[in-house]
């Protein structure tokens, strides 16, 4: 007689990553181009600053000494990440604008230690990035699956899969902050559909603190932050034809008292005519000329209150640093979760 044998668990893979890029999303670079630069003041949005150039630049300005928010936002984790731990109890993290996930591990470590994490969710516009991140996580948490979601967030959040337990949403990097008021408070309010009775919000933000501490973080004397606004000008060149050329143009970076943000642009040293071959369009500036390329808002606690309540979401607790330079905030939302909270796309 044959010996019985157990038939084998169904075992979920360790890591799925689903793709959600497409002809829409390669044109959007295009209609964005199209759009800031045929504007009066023109301006490009900061998301096409991260390609694999841009990026690589971007982790050498957290390790500029001028550069602070990555330093203090990674402080206040590691500071506040057990009691994180024990307040959400959280199963599953979906990250958004995941990144090498190189601060979120921190909050990693600390549900794994309290033995709730089984799931990690990166959202992320670059695919090699979230791959080599599913494999590094997989080997450093045992037991650990991760479903990766490539996609833009301002796009994409429906593609996040349903939720396999209490979830906390992670938007670090104080990336809030590129979206003006009414942008910043619609995609809120879109992250917070992601959240159950359960689930928490995780942000990162900047505070509002001196002019002169803030200019120097967006223009550092190493010059990095330069080059880093001047490659959206490559990246203009590689995906569209332009004919720009990054000399002609200086990087600048000046604090808006009334708006209280911080603004990136590139001023024209001279006056030329560039042509951007894919869209057929000829760009003229005069010489001084300036266009914005990115805008960072910096908060205070009471204009991050209404922000939050305005998408329908509440504090829970407020985390700092010593020096009040950054904070985390943990909220929920105020209402019932949203029907298409548990039937998100994708499946778990």
């Amino acid at each position: 007689m044959t010996p019985f044998t157990p038939p084998e668990p169904v075992v979920e893979a360790a890591i799925r990553i689903d793709s959600h890029l497409g002809e829409a999303d390669e044109r959007s670079l295009a209609e964005d181009v199209l759009d800031g630069l045929t504007r009066p003041f023109k301006e490009l949005p900061p998301k096409h600053f991260y390609d694999a150039r841009g990026a690589e630049l971007f982790d050498r300005i957290c390790e500029l000494p001028e550069y602070y928010p990555t330093r203090a936002e990674r402080s206040i984790l590691q500071a506040s990440a057990g009691e994180l731990a024990a307040l959400t109890r959280a199963v599953e993290v979906v990250e958004l604008g995941s990144g090498t996930a190189a601060k979120t591990r921190v909050l990693l470590d600390a549900l794994q230690a309290g033995g709730t994490l089984a799931r990690y969710v990166p959202v992320d516009v670059t695919e090699t990035m979230v791959r080599e991140c599913a494999e590094e996580l997989t080997d450093e948490y045992e037991g650990l699956s991760v479903h990766g979601v490539i996609g833009d967030f301002e796009r994409h959040l429906d593609r996040v899969p349903a939720a396999v337990g209490p979830r906390i949403v992670v938007f670090l990097g104080g990336t809030i902050g590129n979206f003006p008021p009414g942008s910043r408070r619609r995609v809120l309010r879109e992250v917070a559909q992601l959240l159950g009775p359960e689930d928490h919000l995780l942000l990162g933000t900047d505070l509002v603190k001196d002019p002169g501490v803030l200019e120097a973080a967006y223009d550092d004397a190493e010059g990095v932050t330069a080059e880093f606004n001047r490659n959206v000008l490559r990246v203009l060149n590689r995906e569209l034809g332009a004919g720009f050329d990054p000399d002609d143009f200086d990087h600048v970076a000046l604090f808006d008292r009334e708006h209280e943000w911080i603004e990136m642009r590139l001023r024209a040293r001279r006056e030329h005519t560039t042509l951007v071959r894919d869209l057929d369009l000829n760009v003229r500036f005069r010489k001084g000329e300036e266009m914005r390329t990115e805008i960072s808002a910096k908060f205070t606690r009471q204009r991050l209150d209404g922000d939050l309540a305005a998408a329908g979401l509440e504090l829970v607790r407020w985390f700092t640093d010593p020096d009040e330079l950054f904070a985390l905030t943990l909220s929920k939302r105020t209402g019932p979760a949203p029907a298409t909270h548990a039937a998100a796309a994708g499946g778990s």
